[in-house]
C-alpha cells in the first residue's frame, strides 16, 4: 500500500509541475474490449477514453525525476497507430479538428502532432469546427477566417491535402468559398438540427463540387467541468481545476479498397492557467 500511496503522491507531484498535457487514446477499434459501457454520445466516448488513458498510462509509467517535466506525453505505446509506408497508399488518413479557444496556432500544433503520431507526412483531409461566436452573436466570416487561412497555409505546405468546415449554412459556405484561396472540398452538416439536407445548401454544394456529410457532434464536443471530471477519474487525487482544454482532434484510418476503418482515435491537448 505504501508503493502505491508513494506512487500515487509521485502523479501529484508530476501533474502539480507539468504546464501542459498532450494526449493519444491509440487506437480506440482494438481498445474497444476495455470499455465498460458503449457510449451513447462523441463527448461520452471522449470523456471514457480520456479518463480510461490517463489510468492506464499512470500504471504503466514507472515514474523518475526527468518524468517531472513541463510537457507530459501520454499514450500507452502498444496502442499506437503508426502507419507504414508499405500501405500508405492504401489508406485514407481524415481529421476533425475541434478547436476549444480561438488561438489559431493550435492548428499547426495538431496537424503536426497528428502526422508525428501516425508517422504520415500528410493528412488527407482535415475539417475544422472552431469555437462558437461569443454569446447572442451569429457566426460570420469573420470569426472563420484567421482558422481557415492557417488551414491553407497548411495545405501549401502539403501537410494537408484537403480541408472541410462544419454546420455552415449556404450563405456563410458561399462566402468562405467567394473568399478562400483554398476552396473547401465538404461540409457536415448536423442532422440533429435539421432531418433533410436544406435544399439550397444542397444545390450549391452540387454546383460547387463540394461534399455534403452529417455528423452527429454536439456544438461543445467536451465542457470544461467534463475534462475535469475525466482527469480527476484517470488520475484519481489530483486538483484539476488549473487545467483547460485546447483543442481535440479525432481521426480515422480508412482502408481506401473495402472502405473499412482500420483505426481511429483522439489527440487531445490541454494546458494549466497560470497561477
Amino acid at each position: 500500500m505504501d508503493g502505491q500511496n508513494s506512487n500515487m503522491s509521485a502523479n501529484a507531484k508530476m501533474f502539480d509541475q507539468a504546464k501542459t498535457l498532450r494526449l493519444h487514446t491509440g487506437n480506440l477499434v482494438n481498445r474497444s474490449r476495455m470499455k465498460r459501457k458503449c457510449p451513447g454520445s462523441p463527448s461520452e466516448e471522449l470523456q471514457d477514453c480520456i479518463q480510461a488513458t490517463l489510468s492506464d498510462w499512470i500504471s504503466q509509467t514507472k515514474l523518475t525525476a526527468k518524468d517531472f517535466e513541463d510537457t507530459l506525453n501520454c499514450f500507452i505505446s502498444e496502442a499506437a497507430d503508426a502507419v507504414t509506408p508499405e500501405e500508405r497508399e492504401e489508406l485514407k488518413v481524415s481529421a476533425k479538428l475541434f478547436l476549444c479557444e480561438s488561438d489559431k496556432s493550435s492548428i499547426k500544433d495538431a496537424v503536426k502532432m497528428a502526422c508525428q503520431t501516425l508517422a504520415v507526412s500528410q493528412l488527407d483531409s482535415v475539417i475544422i469546427a472552431p469555437p462558437g461566436p461569443p454569446e447572442g452573436e451569429k457566426q460570420t466570416l469573420s470569426h472563420l477566417q484567421p482558422a481557415w487561412e492557417e488551414l491553407e497555409g497548411l495545405v501549401r505546405s502539403q501537410q494537408i491535402a484537403a480541408i472541410g468546415t462544419s454546420d455552415l449554412d449556404k450563405d456563410l459556405l458561399e462566402q468562405l468559398y467567394n473568399w478562400a484561396q483554398v476552396k473547401p472540398n465538404s461540409n457536415q452538416v448536423n442532422l440533429a438540427s435539421c432531418c433533410v439536407m436544406p435544399p439550397d445548401l444542397t444545390a450549391f454544394a452540387k454546383e460547387f463540387d463540394i461534399q455534403l456529410l452529417t455528423h452527429n457532434d454536439p456544438k461543445e464536443l467536451m465542457s470544461a467541468a467534463a475534462f475535469q471530471q475525466a482527469l480527476q477519474e484517470g488520475t484519481q487525487e489530483l486538483s484539476v481545476a488549473d487545467w483547460r482544454l485546447e483543442w481535440v482532434l479525432r481521426y480515422s484510418i480508412i482502408v481506401k479498397s473495402r472502405g473499412i476503418i482500420k483505426s481511429k482515435g483522439y489527440l487531445v491537448n490541454a494546458k494549466k492557467a497560470s497561477p
